[in-house]
């Protein structure tokens, strides 16, 4: 199997993309470390997965969070040779009515927690050889209206993956970013409350559809995770249907 004695920490992982990426991850293999505020979502997940799956009910925005998964990989599975820092909550508003909250909010749960479970996740990854997936968002490629602190958090993201991906190249730890188009629930919500925004992206598809999360964006986090992308670090991958191409 793909990724057969591999050990992962998602985060956000119970629902939604991250949902999706958990539930592959298994079925190729893996052992998986979810960590998630929504504890009802997480049950139901260990129950669906059984014994591959070990959930944690944590607010990735905490250091002593991401501590608490790496313990647990070590504890529950032996080890860690995996991270995936799908976690991000943010509000969308014009930059001129954007407040500290929001800022906080984003900032903390998007590139605070990448960056706390990145150091958390190092000693274990270094002894292995391991793989970082991180999440980037065409929003922020765009400049795309009201997502200010989103664009903002995600593009400090991708900057931080790529110096890290040269810094940690000699431990053979890979960092690599993943940027969706997909249909998840907020996407839902979001072309009910801004349809022509909505409409505007979807033209720019030529694939002519968001992704779905399961088939479309979770294979693509599993290859980046397995031996096959060995080779592979520092890059940006656009699983959104080929309306963004980066040079």
């Amino acid at each position: 199997m793909q990724l057969e004695n591999k050990i992962v920490i998602v985060t956000g992982g119970a629902s939604g993309i991250g949902g999706a990426i958990s539930r592959v991850l298994v079925r190729r293999g893996a052992k998986v470390v979810v960590v998630d505020i929504n504890a009802d979502a997480g049950a139901l997940l260990e129950a669906e997965l059984g014994e591959q799956v070990i959930f944690l009910d944590g607010d990735v925005s905490r250091e002593e969070t991401a501590q608490s998964a790496v313990s647990t990989a070590i504890e529950r599975f032996g080890g860690l040779t995996g991270l995936v820092n799908n976690a991000h909550a943010s509000r969308q508003a014009p930059f001129l009515d954007l407040t500290k909250d929001m800022w906080d909010l984003s900032f903390s749960t998007g590139f605070t927690a990448t960056r706390n479970f990145m150091l958390a996740a190092h000693p274990q990854l270094a002894r292995s050889g391991g793989s970082i997936v991180n999440f980037g968002s065409g929003a922020a490629l765009d400049g795309q209206p009201t997502q200010a602190a989103y664009a903002a958090s995600k593009e400090a993201i991708r900057g931080l993956s790529r110096v890290v991906a040269n810094e940690w190249a000699t431990e053979e730890i890979r960092v690599n970013v993943v940027s969706p188009m997909a249909l998840t629930d907020g996407v839902e919500a979001w072309s009910e409350a801004a349809p022509e925004l909505y409409q505007r992206s979807l033209a720019n598809v030529p694939l002519g559809r968001f992704g779905d999360p399961e088939t479309d964006v979770a294979p693509i986090v599993a290859f980046l995770l397995s031996d096959d992308s060995a080779y592979m670090t520092g890059q940006t991958l656009m699983a959104d249907g080929g309306a963004h191409k980066l040079y």
